[in-house]
């Protein structure tokens, strides 16, 4: 199956140009990777969305801040 995308703004164009031959490349290669991304982030956050909300007993902030804390410790 073929699509094509009309009316690039030239900016996006460059962009996508670069970053293909970065990572050495095509366009509709870089193009796809990145649709496929996309989507499967979107799948992921609407499956997340189904599942029921957890009640951790202490804020989430938190234990962020807490396991940055032993990731330090464990890196010194």
């Amino acid at each position: 199956m073929n699509l094509q995308v009309k009316n690039v703004p030239t900016a996006l164009h460059e962009r996508l140009r670069r970053r293909a031959r970065e990572q050495r490349r095509t366009i509709s290669d870089l193009v796809l990777v990145s649709i496929e991304r996309e989507l499967a982030r979107q799948e992921w956050l609407d499956r997340m969305a189904t599942r029921p909300a957890v009640e951790l007993g202490v804020s989430a902030a938190s234990l962020v801040e807490e396991a940055r804390g032993l990731r330090e410790v464990e890196t010194s």
